[in-house]
């Protein structure tokens, strides 16, 4: 770190302690050449991968994008917006988990469509019927065998 007064690259830190309720590393430090004291903080940088979009074109990362994608499925299902961010939140940390400064749109809504089955069946299957670009009833009626929920008609 260099030093904000004399610019020398020699500087040690004398003091570090937790701040911002522990999002950030805060650090006292003394430059060697002039003695000055000067403290910085530490933050961790959490770079989400781009989306490759499916004609190959690539875009950065829309947080915004992928709530209204979760967002359309929902309505009027009993889900609250705690858990839609909860949701949210789940799928941004297996986007990260990945590893990769990429990621395929597929991949993205391959998460979307897991998270939402766990979240809420119906949401589940208005995202896949279009994700999945269904284009009859015998499209929905496997996604719906695949969940497991009685066939219209039936009883559970």
């Amino acid at each position: 770190m260099h030093c904000p007064f004399c610019n020398k690259a020699d500087t040690k830190v004398t003091d570090s302690r937790l701040a911002a309720e522990g999002a950030q590393v805060r650090r006292r430090r003394q430059c060697s050449a002039c003695g000055e004291r000067f403290t910085t903080f530490e933050i961790c940088e959490i770079v989400m991968p781009r989306i490759i979009k499916t004609n190959s074109r690539i875009e950065p990362y829309d947080q915004s994008k992928l709530r209204r994608s979760i967002s359309l499925p929902l309505q009027k299902r009993p889900i609250s917006a705690d858990e839609i961010e909860a949701c949210i939140s789940r799928i941004e940390h297996q986007l990260r988990k990945t590893g990769e400064r990429e990621v395929s749109s597929k991949i993205l809504g391959e998460i979307v469509m897991n998270e939402l089955k766990t979240l809420d069946d119906v949401a589940y299957v208005r995202f896949a019927s279009v994700y999945r670009d269904f284009q009859d009833i015998g499209q929905f009626q496997a996604e719906l065998d695949k969940i497991n929920l009685p066939k219209h008609g039936e009883s559970s």
